[in-house]
């Protein structure tokens, strides 16, 4: 692919943590990242100047929401979603799968695609792997993604075995209908907790020599123990040179976990989604910003942090506006969350480069008041 290549600079000495680079037609990021969500091409409460003040890398947006809104054909006619939103940074695009799995109760699936009602207005919808690709390329974003069956957890082993087999079919259809040479393409491991199947679905997409490979099936109810080991079961088996991008991860102790098993790039609603209903994220644990203890707390939300939102104001501060249900409270605490697991990112290069990457997960937890909730 035109203008994108992954760099491997350096491999912790005591984990299996890389440092890279990601060229992208635009701009080169650092990895391992966490990728801020902008579903709807925007992330909430945020301008595209904002993002690129916290130190964004690349940012997310949704094929299956832009596909029903605005729609593809107004993305393409504006130059694509760099332009529609005016954002000059690298952008991914998800397939819309996980969205279609989200509305298991009115999906039918077969070998064709998936038909399924959408959550608009009820009406009829089909998505193919073809026209995941279509839609993504128009679109427009850097790098975009195979469309595949985020199937449920648990599952039983015939039927995830069937699943891979079809996600497989469904990446070598999308990948002969991928056209543009300016787009990056990345296959999805599925496989569930089978190490098996695991290894099987990430061997057959390695054949297939795609850009990058995500490791999906992953944050769809099942526990941490769970989840880690299929990030083990689908690494194993992924190439060095390529990287690999792990879907729907936002707490903090799972970040640090899956960048010590070798993840290069980590995506979540979370940050913002939890900013929302007064909720942040700090270097000593989460905190509920509507709690009376704020009312009079000249602090900031945390003395670690660089964000805007942590130089220029206080939690009493903060506490009023979500008192009093105004929106800049959102903006502010949207930025510092954002900006806090944008940092941790940071902060693990620096430890990856200097091999000591598992001192440096391990005193970041216990500072933070780690417990097995995750925060």
């Amino acid at each position: 692919m035109k203008n994108f290549k992954f760099e491997l600079l350096h491999t912790c000495k005591k984990s299996k943590a890389r440092y890279g680079r990601l060229h992208t037609p635009h701009g080169i990021v650092e990895t391992p990242m966490f990728m801020p969500v902008g579903t709807l091409a925007t992330v909430k409460f945020l301008s595209p100047e904002e993002i690129e003040t916290i130190g964004s890398g690349v940012i997310l947006a949704n094929t299956y929401h832009l596909w029903l809104r605005p729609g593809q054909e107004i993305i393409a006619k504006a130059g694509g979603v760099h332009n529609f939103m005016n954002y000059k940074g690298p952008m991914l695009t998800d397939s819309g799968g996980f969205q279609v799995f989200s509305l298991a109760d009115t999906r039918k699936i077969n070998e064709e695609g998936v038909t399924f009602k959408s959550h608009l207005d009820g009406s009829k919808l089909f998505m193919s792997p073809e026209i995941s690709i279509e839609v993504q390329n128009k679109i427009g974003a850097d790098i975009i993604m195979s469309f595949d069956e985020c199937i449920p957890y648990p599952a039983d082993y015939n039927y995830v075995k069937q699943s891979v087999e079809r996600t497989l079919r469904w990446a070598k259809r999308g990948k002969d209908a991928h056209k543009r040479t300016d787009q990056a393409l990345f296959g999805i491991v599925q496989g569930g907790d089978y190490p098996d199947l695991r290894k099987h679905c990430a061997l057959k997409l390695v054949d297939m020599d795609f850009d990058g490979y995500s490791i999906g099936g992953t944050s769809v109810g099942e526990d941490k123990e769970t989840m880690y080991r299929m990030i083990d079961y689908s690494i194993e088996h992924l190439p060095q040179d390529k990287p690999r991008y792990l879907m729907g991860v936002g707490a903090v102790n799972d970040i640090l976990e899956a960048i010590e098993r070798g993840v290069d790039m980590m995506d979540c609603v979370l940050p913002t989604r939890i900013a929302r209903h007064g909720t942040c994220m700090t270097s000593h644990g989460r905190i509920n910003i509507k709690k009376a203890t704020y009312k009079e707390d000249f602090t900031p939300l945390d003395s670690n942090c660089d964000c805007y939102c942590c130089k220029n104001f206080t939690k009493a501060y903060l506490n009023h506006l979500f008192k009093c249900n105004e929106g800049l409270g959102n903006r502010l605490m949207s930025i510092h969350n954002l900006r806090f697991l944008i940092k941790l990112a940071e902060d693990a290069r620096e430890a990856i480069k200097e091999d000591r990457f598992p001192e440096f997960k391990e005193q970041y937890l216990k500072n933070s008041n780690f417990d097995h909730r995750g925060f």
